[in-house]
């Protein structure tokens, strides 16, 4: 008697093929990184790939046998000290066990962080660790489905079955945030993150809960995208400086964008702390280096990386074991770029 398979077959280069309308030899020239692609249909192969939840050669994979020793981590960018001291707390935590990492840099092309991360994966790699991903939910399923084992940095994984390494980021933010209330500022400016990520959304919605607690409603035109960066810090202080009403103190969501923050201060003949405050969140190494040095929240960035490697590594070694959630406790630091509002001196 046959018996209906009632799992979701696994998606072929051959269901890609008939998704994006093109022959498996596009896919596979596409997904193995040949050069000669025209943009278009490459950009129509990816998306197929992703819709499907294709991994290129996870069969193959499987039946090599062994491990490989190697952990495949994909970052955003190595543009800054934030992803540098996640990366710090991986390769110290690699350093202790037999495993060596290949490094994967995305640059926020989101199209794409599917198919690199199936290109890891194809490469022979045990493990795959996310660094702030704005891959999407279908796609880890996929990864869970398939057995690969994953862990997520710094993003929440909504399914059911993926873990990840987080910090509290609602709660750093409101502690911040009543700082500067209780330093006397009503009017704060806020440079948000970027969009998609949990993050953003968390130090946003601690900063609100705490203006609440105060009795303080939000005011939209003070609160503005800075994409965490530092232009975007830099263009998002400049709007605020030239309303009638600027903000006496300006909350940015990571330190790049508040180092933008004080540039654009700067150079409307303003003076941080004593003219207007700003603090900023993670307490990256340069955080505390520049002048003035800045009142920030710190999140355990080197420990968010070890933690997620040593999750990664008991995956590997017990592929049975259940998801794991883990969040690290984040820290107020106050430094010298806060002061009371002059109307309150």
């Amino acid at each position: 008697m046959n018996r209906e398979d009632k799992r979701s077959p696994i998606p072929t280069i051959y269901d890609v093929a008939h998704e994006a309308g093109v022959s498996y030899s596009t896919v596979s020239r596409t997904l193995t990184g040949f050069e000669f692609v025209k943009p278009s249909t490459r950009e129509k192969v990816l998306r197929a790939a992703e819709k499907l939840g294709y991994v290129p050669n996870q069969q193959a994979r499987s039946l090599a046998g062994g491990r490989s020793n190697l952990i495949g981590v994909l970052v955003p960018g190595l543009g800054n000290s934030y992803i540098g001291e996640i990366l710090r707390g991986v390769d110290e935590a690699l350093a202790e066990s037999d495993y060596n990492l290949i490094l994967y840099t995305t640059h926020r092309h989101n199209s794409k962080e599917s198919h690199y991360a199936a290109t890891i994966m194809n490469s022979g790699v045990d493990g795959l660790l996310l660094v702030v991903p704005l891959i999407s939910t279908s796609y880890l399923d996929t990864l869970h489905d398939q057995n690969f084992p994953y862990v997520v940095i710094d993003q929440l994984d909504k399914s059911p079955k993926g873990s990840f390494v987080s910090a509290t980021n609602w709660q750093g933010a409101y502690e911040l945030t009543q700082y500067l209330l209780e330093l006397g500022h009503q009017r704060i400016g806020f440079i948000s993150g970027l969009a998609g990520l949990n993050s953003t959304g968390e130090r946003l919605a601690g900063f609100a809960a705490a203006l609440s607690d105060h009795n303080l409603p939000l005011q939209e035109e003070i609160i503005l995208d800075g994409s965490f960066s530092e232009q975007g810090g830099y263009v998002a202080t400049q709007k605020m400086l030239a309303l009638a009403d600027p903000p006496t103190a300006i909350f940015a969501a990571n330190d790049l964008s508040a180092f933008g923050a004080i540039e654009a201060i700067r150079e409307h003949g303003l003076r941080v702390p004593e003219d207007i405050s700003l603090v900023g969140f993670d307490d990256i190494p340069q955080a505390s280096l520049i002048y003035p040095k800045l009142t920030t929240v710190r999140q355990p960035l080197d420990q968010m990386g070890r933690e997620a490697v040593n999750i990664l590594l008991q995956q590997i070694a017990h592929p049975e074991r259940a998801k794991r959630e883990v969040t690290l406790a984040t820290e107020v630091i106050i430094r010298d770029s806060c002061c009371p509002p002059r109307s309150s001196k």
